[in-house]
Order: C-alpha cells, then structure tokens, then sequence
C-alpha cells in the first residue's frame, strides 16, 4: 500500500490496494475493508470477488460499493455510511487515490460536522476537496440537500496527465513563461520511463532504473492535483475529477495517456505473470519476461502485436529480438520454435525498415505470421487462439501450444476520453496534426499517446509535441493564432540483438527524420549506447525539465498585427501621394 491517511480513529483511506494487501492490512489491525472502485476500472485491478475471497481467508469484513469516478451520488452516500455502520472497525477504504472513498465519508458526515471540521480532516489527510464545499454546507444547512458543485479553481493552464506529454509540457511552458499558474490532474504517485521496459525484459536494464517518485518529476511551481479525471465540460471551461470536483481553466492540454485493453484478449487477464505468459508492456511484469527467457531451453516461444495504433510498434518484435539473442548467445536457439503473430500485413510500417528487420527475422529462423491477431489464451493449458487473415480477408482461427508467450494488448484511449464530446470517431483526442489543437474547442490541446494524430506513439514523439504545444498553448492565453508545427517525428530504437539498434525515425506518411548523418537502416553498436545509457538521462534530466535539446518546434511567421496594417498602408498612401 502507498499511503494509508487516517480520516477518524474509526476509518482511513488508501489508494488501490493488492489482494497481498489485505493481508497486511489485517496484520495492522483493520477489521474491515470498503471497496469503492468498480470492477474493470484499470488493467492492474484486482476484481472485487477476489479482494472478497482475500478478506475472507483473513477474517475482515467486506463491502462493495462501486463509485463512478467524478459521479458520487446520494444512492453511494447513503451505502457507505450503512456500510460503515454495520462493519466492526477499524475499517480501511480504498478506490483508485482514495479520493472516491474519502469524498464519501465527508459527504456522510457533513450533516453532523461543519464543512470547515470536514475540509480540515480530510486535508491533514492529503486529500484537497475544498471544490465539495458548495455541497458540504448545503448538507450542513440542510440535511441531506445535493447542489451541483461549480469549478473551484481557474488555473491559466491545465493539464490532464502526469506522464511524459504531461510533464514535459508543464516544463516547456514555465521555460517560457515563468510564474504561469498551471495545474497538473494526475492519480498515480510513481512516474515511469516506459521505453525502458524492453531492455528489462531483455535483460539488459535495471527495472529500479525506469521508476521515481512523482514528486520528484513534477516540475517546480506547477499544482500537482492527487486525483483523476472523469469527465469533460468543455462549454464551461471545466473538468469533472473523480470526486465531483471541477476544475476550471483558460486553456486545457489532455494527455493522459492510453489503455492498455487486456480483456480484449479473452483470458489473457487471468493468466498474465504465469503459466509462461508474460508482456513487457507491465512494470511487473517484464522481470518475468527475462525470467522466461532464462529458464527456455526448447519448446516454442510465441510473441504477438495487435492492430494499431499501440505505443511504440516495434515495442512488440523488439521482445523476440532481445529473447533470440539470448537463446542464440546460450546455443538453444535452434531447440525453440519461435513465431511472431502481428495483426498487421507488414513487418514495420515504414518501408526503408523492413529490409534489415526481415533480415534479422532470418537470421533467427522466426517464423512471421502477418495478419494474425491474438484472440484469446488459456494459461494453464498453453494453448493461444489466433485469428488469422488470408490475401482475400478471410478468416480463420489458428491454434497454437506454446512454452513462453509474450503479450502486447490491444490499446485504445482511456474511458472518459472515449465518451467524451473532445473525442474522434475511434476515441482518440481529436487534434489538428500539426498545431495539436482541437478543431471544436480552440483552447484545447492534445498531445501523447491519447491524441489523434497518426505518429508513432512514442516518448520521442513527445519530445518534439511538448515544446510545439506550449508555444501554442501561450499564443493561445494571449490571443493569437497556434504558430507552431509538429511534423510527426517519431523514433523506435530497434533493439535487434543485445548490443545492436536500428535507430529508426521518421514523420508522417513514413518520411525518414534522421537525426545524425547516418545510414539509418544499418544496426549499430552506437544507437545501443544511445538506448541503453543516453535516453534514460534524456528523458529525465533533459526532456522533463523542459530542456529542448533537438526539439526546438517549427514556427511560422508572427501575422501582421492591426497597427502594422495599418502602418504599412499609411507607407503605402504616401508613396502613391509623393510619385
């Protein structure tokens, strides 16, 4: 558990618990525990029956009592305080911050304290919900009256994310304008350098490398608000966080990154982290990638890509490069039957890469399955279903017995953007491709994996967005037009053995971006270095901090402002006059 806050002697709080937790929790002395998170809410979740069955083994008292983020009603109210009721305490309570939870208990006690007595505990607490204090005095004053609350905050710029885009963003603004009032809305206490992931499945990077405090990222001056989104009003200038607070804002930049859909995969949720399935796509999980990589000696290794778009396309085939480069360095290579199944009708995307990855695929007798689609997986009898596409579109479904599999969900854009009026047709934040501005709502900017533009959704991608979004985001405050263009560079470090990357960059339609005067389709000992030891300070000493080494944007020219008009007009007059 990362924090439990203590609310009264009788209740505390705490953020997503592990169903290990109880556990622990017991060992603390809680006798019950209070569910406020409904089931499927996020792919490391454990399912309500599960924390049930924990509770049980343990001897604690259970509740469910599911809350919609950004939607406490009076219906949730009244079964928690029931809840409470009937449970022998002490009692620990849990959603995904603990907001949903301790935004309950305030609304049940404030018939019977003052909203100051609330604000106060729940603050000492670390939880700030000063924006519920319209309905905790309505409740004070009236029993159990609701009255919609209005935005408790304006900040100049908000920013929904606290991940790369988010960050990055927040930094790029305060270099160019110090002193701006910008709030960052992020739920998770951890920050993580994802890209990093791979190599510790490969086994050739410390997973302790890729994690920091999110305090530690949070760039100085900027609101960190400890709870997450659950809606848009974008005709108020507002956003809905889990609690029911809203925030309000000048301009808004959304980038809260994308969902990992794992249930897409018919039961590939139960038996992730065992039975040999794994994916480097999971803090947790890529540890247990090396693992299976280590302990192979034959059978077959089976490593799968969904349709796109996901983050980083050659994320997945990286996986098999790494892990045959391994079972080649052992000499049991030639004893593992290795398939790559992508859903795509093509290696890499963008053609100039496809010689030297073909080649690699040889050189490791991987057999390419193209237009093959993970469908569903059972564990413990190594089985996985693949639907696979012939030159007409037909369909068939293929099954396979593996050894190790090697997983990369399905992706798509988180829930509250999906249903949200900013959203494009497939979910995504509808963005014009170059300036990153919404095409409805011109104070509105996306940038990250949530976005729609068609780049590479890689953390190179955001190196080059930050900066174009924040010198947009200022044209925007002060009344002129988004100059800045992004061109859609992307980069994938192609890892194709360990101690060789094809450094692939390139923009939209596929247009090559090298960085460096080399040949970019050749594997190089060098773009290992860059992977292995530079990016990781890059991405967090250089990027995060708003340092845009390589990344200054694209501006148009300034138009003309009125008085310029004008002045060149008068010109213009008086040299017809005098000719």
């Amino acid at each position: 558990m990362d924090r439990i806050a203590r609310l009264t002697p009788f209740l505390s709080v705490t953020p997503q618990v592990s169903e290990a937790d109880i556990g622990v929790a017991a060992a603390q002395g809680f006798r019950a525990i209070v569910n406020n998170r409904p089931d499927g809410e996020a792919p490391d979740q454990p399912a309500s029956a599960t924390m049930a069955a924990a509770a049980a083994r343990h001897g604690l008292g259970y509740r469910h009592i599911p809350v919609v983020s950004g939607q406490v009603t009076e219906a949730d109210v009244e079964a928690f305080a029931a809840a409470l009721a009937g449970l022998k305490g002490p009692v620990l309570a849990f959603c995904r911050t603990g907001t949903r939870s301790a935004t309950l208990w305030a609304l049940s006690e404030a018939g019977r304290l003052a909203p100051e007595a609330v604000l106060r505990a729940t603050a000492e607490a670390g939880y700030d919900l000063t924006g519920l204090r319209p309905r905790l005095e309505a409740r004070w004053q009236a029993g159990a009256v609701d009255t919609a609350p209005a935005a408790s905050t304006i900040h100049d710029v908000l920013i929904l994310g606290g991940g790369a885009a988010g960050i990055a963003t927040a930094a790029s603004l305060l270099r160019r304008r110090p002193g701006l009032d910008i709030a960052i809305v992020e739920p998770a206490e951890r920050h993580y350098y994802q890209p990093g992931w791979t190599l510790v499945g490969g086994g050739a990077f410390d997973r302790r490398r890729t994690e920091r405090p999110m305090a530690a990222v949070m760039p100085r001056g900027v609101r960190w608000v400890r709870a997450a989104a659950a809606a848009f009003e974008p005709e108020h200038n507002a956003v809905v966080l889990e609690d029911g607070t809203r925030l309000g804002y000048r301009v808004l930049v959304v980038a809260p990154g994308l969902k990992l859909d794992w249930d897409r995969v018919e039961g590939l949720r139960a038996t992730l982290g065992r039975n040999g399935v794994t994916s480097n796509y999971l803090f947790d999980l890529a540890p247990y990638t090396w693992q299976l990589v280590q302990g192979l000696e034959r059978g077959r290794a089976l490593f799968s890509q969904p349709s796109m778009p996901i983050k980083c396309a050659g994320a997945p085939q990286k996986a098999m490069y790494l892990s045959c480069s391994e079972w080649e360095r052992r000499g049991v290579l030639r004893d593992i039957e290795v398939h790559f199944h992508t859903a795509a009708a093509v290696l890499f995307g963008v053609k100039e890469f496809v010689p030297p990855l073909m080649r690699t695929v040889e050189r490791y007798g991987a057999r390419l399955d193209l237009s093959s689609n993970l469908k569903a997986v059972d564990g413990p009898g190594r089985r996985a279903w693949f639907e696979e596409k012939d030159a007409e579109g037909k369909a068939r479904l293929v099954e396979r017995g593996f050894d190790m599999l090697h997983v990369c969900p399905p992706q798509v854009a988180p829930d509250f953007v999906r249903s949200s009026p900013l959203a494009d047709a497939a979910g995504w934040v509808e963005v014009d491709n170059e300036t990153l501005q919404h095409p409805r709502y011109g104070n509105i900017f996306g940038l990250g994996d949530a976005c729609s533009a068609p780049n590479a959704k890689t953390a190179a991608a955001v190196r080059k967005q930050a900066p174009v979004v924040a010198e947009n985001v200022l044209a925007t405050l002060d009344g002129r037009s988004p100059r800045a263009l992004y061109d859609g560079y992307g980069s994938c470090p192609l890892t194709v053995e360990r101690g060789k990357v094809v450094l692939a960059e390139f923009g939209y339609g596929g247009k090559l971006l090298p960085t460096f005067p080399l040949d970019p389709v050749v594997p190089r000992r060098s773009a290992w270095w860059l992977k292995a030891k530079l990016l990781p300070t890059l991405y967090f000493d250089v990027m995060l901090k708003g340092r845009e080494w390589l990344a200054a944007p694209r501006l148009l020219p300034h138009p003309p402002q009125p008085h310029e008009v004008a002045a060149a007009a008068d010109f213009q007059d008086a040299g017809a006059k005098t000719g």
